[in-house]
C-alpha cells in the first residue's frame, strides 16, 4: 500500500494513502485553541467486517447517547416522586 498519513481513532490503524477516510470535526469550548480538533476513522469495510470503523464508532456513540437519555430520565422520576 501507499504512504500512511493518519490514524484511525477507532481501530489505531494507520489510514493509508488510497484508502477512504471520514474527519470528524470536534470543537471543544473549554479549549485555549480557537481552531478546532479532528478525529479520522476509516471509511472502508475491511475483509470479514460487516461494518467500517466510522460506522462502528457512530453505533457506539448512540448507543451511549440512548443509555444516558434513559439514565436521566429515571433520575428525573426519582426526584419527581
Amino acid at each position: 500500500m501507499g504512504k500512511y498519513f493518519r490514524f484511525c481513532c477507532y481501530c489505531q490503524c494507520s489510514i493509508v494513502a488510497g484508502q477512504r477516510w471520514v474527519r470528524e470535526k470536534i470543537y471543544d469550548p473549554s479549549s485555549p485553541r480557537p481552531d478546532a480538533a479532528y478525529r479520522h476513522f476509516h471509511a472502508e469495510v475491511f475483509v470479514g467486517e460487516n461494518v467500517s470503523c466510522w460506522e462502528k464508532y457512530w453505533a457506539e456513540q448512540e448507543i451511549a447517547r440512548a443509555l444516558k437519555g434513559r439514565n436521566t430520565a429515571k433520575q428525573a422520576m426519582r426526584l419527581v416522586a
